[in-house]
């Protein structure tokens, strides 16, 4: 698939600095290695000559194959005298050669000029970064979520809305410990202001942190991106973002129901939900919509499938960001 010219450099860049990285480590590890055993260094020293008077002798095309095998045996011989410095300290025969990342493409990204899957994967990982730009995944976590905004009693006689959060805070803490590509899919439902969007922040987070691949996005970015590229693909052969959105290893959509509805819309949300339900790939959902009100938006079929195939947290409680201004105010 097609990658923005930003995302190719920024790889590049990457790719460029595993190598200096590497190349660092190196060069530290035989400065300190060499400072203790010198005689090992003299044996690099006369090991690059070999390599330089073998390159010349088979230019130069006189009895080549005679100093060649000279020449393999004081190296054979020289690489098992520093293989024994090596062992006399519990160090393994390679501690002197250069490491890669990946050593199938030597962090060059390419072999034989074919992407290599290490720079594939470093490609989806910076597209899920630049989709997740927009998203504001530093702002909350686990840590500063608050029980203290939800009352301690029921109006109706069941959970108070204080126990039901404390149901889900632990329920979805739970979830982003035991994440897997199999775990299951949610949705959080509830007015505006209860914490669905602070918990599903703190989800995205732990989980990327972990190393999971995870686009975290409001449902009208996601509508307006798709849109976008639509158009400007248009007769184009791309997959763009909404690959991506279907192939992740989590796909956490904020807000859906606040996207403008139209055929377009609800035929793209429709397809990566229902794409992602059928490769068993979780997904995350918050809506400050009932089911009846998603009805209205998206066709009875789609909520159909998000019902069959959600775990449903209900929010309860009142508007805490209202209470928080408060606060502040009041201090």
């Amino acid at each position: 698939m097609g990658y923005s010219k930003k995302i190719c450099d920024n790889v590049r860049q990457k790719l460029y600095e595993m190598r200096v990285k590497s190349c660092e480590e190196l060069e530290r590890k035989k400065k300190l290695f060499f400072s203790r055993f010198p005689e090992a260094c003299e044996i690099e020293k006369k090991l690059a000559l070999i390599a330089i008077d073998s390159a010349r002798s088979v230019l130069s095309g006189s009895n080549a194959k005679e100093e060649l095998e000279s020449l393999r045996k004081r190296s054979i011989s020289l690489r098992n005298s520093l293989s024994k410095i090596l062992k006399s300290v519990n160090l393994p025969e390679d501690y002197l050669e250069l490491k890669h990342n990946c050593e199938k493409c030597k962090d060059e990204g390419f072999v034989d000029g074919v992407m290599c899957d290490c720079m594939k994967e470093i490609m989806k990982k910076e597209s899920y970064g630049e989709l997740n730009s927009i998203s504001p995944l530093e702002l909350s976590s686990f840590e500063t979520f608050s029980l203290d905004y939800y009352p301690e009693t029921s109006e109706t006689g069941g959970h108070s809305p204080k126990d039901r959060m404390k149901l889900i805070f632990d329920f979805c803490k739970k979830y982003s410990e035991n994440f897997s590509k199999k775990s299951p899919n949610l949705i959080m439902v509830g007015n505006p202001g209860l914490g669905k969007t602070h918990l599903s922040l703190a989800i995205a987070s732990e989980i990327i942190n972990r190393g999971y691949g995870v686009i975290y996005i409001s449902a009208p970015n996601m509508v307006t991106k798709l849109e976008k590229e639509k158009f400007q693909n248009y007769g184009r052969d791309s997959e763009g973002s909404e690959k991506h959105f279907i192939d992740c290893d989590l796909l956490i959509i904020d807000d859906l129901g606040t996207e403008y509805s139209n055929a377009f819309s609800n035929s793209a949300v429709y397809n990566i939900v229902n794409s992602r339900i059928m490769m068993a790939k979780p997904t995350i959902i918050s809506t400050n919509l009932t089911m009846k009100e998603l009805e209205k938006n998206y066709s009875p079929r789609m909520v159909s499938r998000i019902i069959g195939n959600n775990i449903r947290l209900e929010f309860l409680g009142l508007d805490i960001r209202q209470k928080k201004l408060k606060n502040s105010l009041n201090q």
